[in-house]
């Protein structure tokens, strides 16, 4: 079982805050900005009071203010500076350090506090492309590091999809409008990376089209037994690892030969492993794409 990571080294707080370790050390020994434990072989371990410090530090930093008047500070002050610069119209990218902060801590209320604050100011779209896209890449080199456990993962995913989900529920409420055509959206047999899957069905949901969701590791019978039900159907799914790249064209053949079989049934394929589709195989009725926003921004 997995517990929460609550000692970190110093390589660690290099992954999670983008600073090099050996800025780190220089920080520490000139200024004293944290205050590493030591184990048993004399090696710097850091708290999560630290880790906070730090990504409060790499915000004020990176808004203009020098590591030496930083170290000034007084302690209660930093964080109350980061929440007024949180705050500000201009933010970015640096409520990165919260969200990731809200990971570390399995802190719902600091999520959700930072999301408010941006949603005052941007759409849910733009939050998502802006933060979570960039959040969920980094997420991943810190799982492939060891920096952070599944645990974590699986904490800021579920945030994250509880987000989509309320975003296109608000959405649904209003009927279609262009109904000439049915998205399915699923994901094949084994797969389970939904948030890629819920964000299309945000987008086209966003862009007035009719849209059936069946989720996760839907089998093949499953896909075909849709077609009972509606006409011109075009179905969508996100590959992230099944099937896997080995696996992906002859996954595309069977979608041709049992559920493609007229002409006006079509599949989209989103994810890492459209890229290993053979360009043989596609064609109008089977299309491949590499960026959601961009058909996202085509629709």
């Amino acid at each position: 079982m997995n517990s929460p990571k609550n000692v970190f080294t110093i390589k660690d707080l290099e992954n999670l805050s983008g600073i090099k370790a050996h800025t780190i050390r220089i920080w520490e020994k000139r200024y004293s900005v944290l205050q590493p434990m030591r184990t048993d072989t004399n090696i710097r371990v850091y708290d999560v009071h630290n880790l906070q410090k730090l990504l409060n530090i790499c915000t004020l930093h990176s808004f203009g203010y020098k590591i030496s008047a930083i170290a000034k500070l007084p302690e209660d002050k930093i964080p109350a500076m980061v929440r007024g610069i949180l705050s500000n119209k201009t933010l970015d990218s640096h409520v990165l350090n919260n969200f990731k902060l809200a990971m570390m801590n399995f802190d719902q209320q600091l999520f959700l506090s930072t999301y408010n604050s941006l949603l005052s100011e941007k759409s849910f779209r733009d939050i998502f492309y802006g933060c979570f896209i960039p959040l969920l890449e980094e997420i991943g080199e810190l799982w492939q590091t060891d920096t952070i456990t599944p645990a974590h993962e699986h904490f800021i995913s579920s945030l994250v999809k509880q987000k989509i989900a309320s975003n296109t529920e608000k959405l649904q409420l209003q009927p279609p409008v262009k109904t000439d055509r049915v998205f399915v959206l699923y994901l094949p047999e084994g797969e389970i990376h939904e948030i890629g899957l819920m964000l299309l069905n945000y987008e086209l949901t966003l862009n007035g089209f009719k849209t059936i969701y069946i989720g996760e590791s839907v089998p093949l019978p499953g896909v075909k037994d849709v077609k009972n039900y509606f006409d011109n159907i075009t179905y969508v799914t996100y590959i992230t690892v099944e099937p896997s790249p080995s696996d992906i064209n002859r996954y595309i053949e069977s979608m041709k030969r049992e559920v493609l079989t007229d002409n006006h049934t079509n599949l989209y394929v989103f994810g890492r492993c459209a890229a290993h589709i053979r360009p043989e195989l596609l064609s109008n009725a089977i299309q491949a794409f590499a960026s959601v926003k961009e058909f996202g921004d085509s629709l």
